[in-house]
């Protein structure tokens, strides 16, 4: 039997399979891209698609109204095939992918942490420099007096240009030399990269083609961010992002870990990123700064141990298995073409070393970035993502920690979350009196809400405990037009009637959203807390907190301390500094030092498991209230 899916936007999908197979293996199986965070348990509903000819057997689920699923709607994950059928994938359903977005950098905050990462690293003594050069050549033209061949040729001349003693010509090159040389009537730029004693050849190409571009990249959990800039001052060309297209294999990183170990797992995981994930926005990005994906000569990468693993397709099975030992902390020597990414296949690829299981080389790339590293002061330094990663300390010692707080920050385990971009409600006040929310959206002026966005969850879950209408369990105990119940008696507040929505579906937040994100919290401030005591030190000996992680334009810092999420110390104390993992990896593609200095930091930094540690589960367990069990820890909480 047959099964189509009419992908909103796309071009369907023929996929055949067998009486009885679930939807969403098969739409797996047939590459369609179908966000399923709770990796198919039904939890989420997020994977709903809408049946539109054909027999599916299939249970009406919490997530689907009465109208919904008499109107076809079905998740995929908890159905089955019973005969041919066409089943419409929408939008929403695959927007982890489809939302591809490409940075303005017109807007001066776009590259403004990108310069304040330089500025901060050329303080502490570290440059910006690399091996990479362009050198333009015009070559003398071969004759019957002249049958030097082609590479002792250009040998010669490189030699004499850059005052070397050696040149090596690697195989990618050497075999597009005679073309190149002669379509260019034998002026031509060669790009490479400075060795000892001598060049190493990289590409060939017209003569006016001088771009030497670095990649950056953050491969989180959720989201996936790039940028590629010039290699020889620093300047961002382009910058874009997309949903982690392993996703669809599960929110966390133990789904994916377990769906590796199966048979053919392990490819379909890298092909996930790689392919479906960063080769596109690769292209996107060329396109965009107008520039040939082989003038890519280096990459970079921050991301957890896990992603670490996936993304270049070793075996992640250890990683969440007892001694907790993966298979690399760092790995050197790795190309582009050995991973088949669409740049240079001579581009070196820097892995940022990981620490830990659970603490990798994005928080090592965020490490570097944030500078405590070499600060006096007591520096905590957080990184919200799906795995919540915490730096304490300063140039003297840093100690580093790692808590599963899921990924409610990014919007997943969110009825109505998603990632921030456009649609998203990232910042949000509500009226104590009338209960009416006032909603600050991701995109345009004009543009009417989506999701709800880590930032915009924030705001929201602080301001229905600030104005009384939930209490510190997180449930309901005011009631108004805002507040509905179901049949169940389970009660959601509504931030956007179906009317005022993009998607014409209600936007709210329910019970079961607010304990989801109850627990990250609490994770968070549990995880600080142990680590502090850990080193026999309390929250008034912060001087300051870092907090990185592209949840939204920023998180309303004071919001975070009413719900009980980050310790109740000064305000001035906290900056948001964004993508500090991106920063990272862009200070390593562009610098030699800087890599090197990322290596050191992830050498000294000592890593506390805090699943073994005596008192973090009472810790985690006090912390799932709001703002806390212990409200002596919490004084400038507020509630109106």
């Amino acid at each position: 039997m047959k099964v189509t899916f009419q992908i909103e936007g796309g071009t369907p999908v023929i996929m055949e399979c067998n009486a009885g197979d679930n939807l969403l293996e098969v739409a797996r199986r047939a590459n369609v891209a179908i966000d399923a965070p709770c990796s198919g348990n039904g939890s989420c509903g997020k994977c709903r698609v809408q049946l539109v000819e054909g027999e599916l057997e299939s249970l009406q689920s919490r997530h689907l109204t009465d109208e919904e699923y008499a109107a076809g709607w079905r998740l995929s994950c908890s159905s089955k095939v019973m005969g041919d059928c066409t089943v419409f994938v929408p939008d929403i359903a695959s927007a982890y992918q489809s939302r591809m977005k490409t940075a303005d950098l017109s807007s001066p905050q776009e590259v403004a942490i990108f310069q304040e990462c330089q500025e901060q690293l050329h303080a502490s003594g570290i440059q910006f420099e690399n091996p990479f050069r362009a050198v333009q050549l015009k070559l003398p033209v071969p004759s019957l007096e002249d049958t030097m061949p082609d590479n002792e040729r250009l040998t010669r001349a490189l030699q004499d240009a850059l005052n070397v003693e050696q040149v090596e010509i690697p195989f990618t090159v050497m075999v597009r030399l005679a073309h190149v040389l002669r379509q260019e009537e034998f002026a031509v730029c060669v790009k490479g990269m400075l060795i000892p004693q001598g060049f190493r050849c990289m590409e060939i190409c017209p003569y006016e083609d001088t771009a030497l571009v670095g990649c950056a990249i953050d491969i989180g959990t959720t989201t996936v961010t790039m940028v590629m800039a010039d290699l020889a001052n620093g300047t961002i060309l382009a910058k874009g992002s997309s949903g982690n297209g392993q996703i669809r294999y599960g929110a966390d990183v133990i789904n994916r870990i377990i769906e590796q170990g199966r048979p053919g797992g392990r490819k379909k995981l890298q092909d996930a990123i790689i392919k479906e994930t960063l080769t596109p926005i690769m292209a996107s990005l060329c396109k965009s700064a107008g520039i040939s994906a082989r003038s890519i000569l280096r990459l970079s990468v921050g991301a957890n141990t896990t992603m670490n693993h996936l993304f270049v397709g070793v075996d992640a099975a250890s990683v969440r298995m007892e001694p907790y030992v993966p298979s690399f902390f760092s790995w050197e020597g790795l190309l582009a073409g050995d991973l088949k990414l669409p740049a240079n296949p001579l581009a070196p690829v820097i892995i940022a070393p990981n620490i830990g299981s659970y603490v990798g080389g994005d928080i090592t790339a965020g490490t570097l970035a944030s500078g405590i590293w070499d600060k006096d002061e007591m520096s905590l330094f957080i990184d919200l993502g799906t795995n919540g990663e915490i730096v304490f300390g300063n140039r003297d010692f840093l100690m580093s920690c790692a808590c599963s707080a899921g990924p409610a920050f990014e919007g997943g385990d969110i009825s109505c979350g998603m990632r921030a971009t456009d649609g998203a409600v990232e910042a949000c006040v509500i009226d104590g009196e009338t209960m009416e929310p006032a909603l600050s959206i991701v995109g345009e002026a004009d543009q009417r809400p989506v999701g709800i966005c880590g930032s915009g969850i924030i705001d929201i879950i602080s301001e229905l405990f600030r104005t009384g209408i939930i209490n510190a369990k997180g449930l309901f105990v005011r009631e108004g037009k805002r507040v509905k119940r179901d049949d169940h008696g389970m009660a959601r507040y509504v931030l956007a009637w179906p009317e005022e929505s993009e998607t014409e579906r209600e936007i709210s937040i329910n019970e079961v959203d607010i304990d989801n994100f109850i627990r990250a919290k609490g994770a968070i401030f549990s995880a600080i807390d142990t680590l502090l005591k850990s080193v026999d030190m309390s929250v008034d000996m912060i001087d300051r907190v870092y907090v990185a992680g592209g949840i939204g334009s920023g998180i309303n810092m004071k919001n975070a301390v009413n719900i009980g999420m980050f310790p109740d110390v000064d305000l001035e104390k906290f900056h948001y500094i964004g993508n500090s993992s991106l920063s990272g990896a862009y200070a390593m593609v562009m610098s030699d030092p800087a890599t090197e200095k990322t290596t050191q930091v992830a050498a000294n930094m000592t890593y506390l498991e805090l699943s073994t540690y005596p008192g973090y589960m009472d810790s985690f367990v006090a912390a799932c209230f709001l703002p806390h069990t212990d409200a002596r820890l919490f004084p400038n909480s507020s509630r109106s």
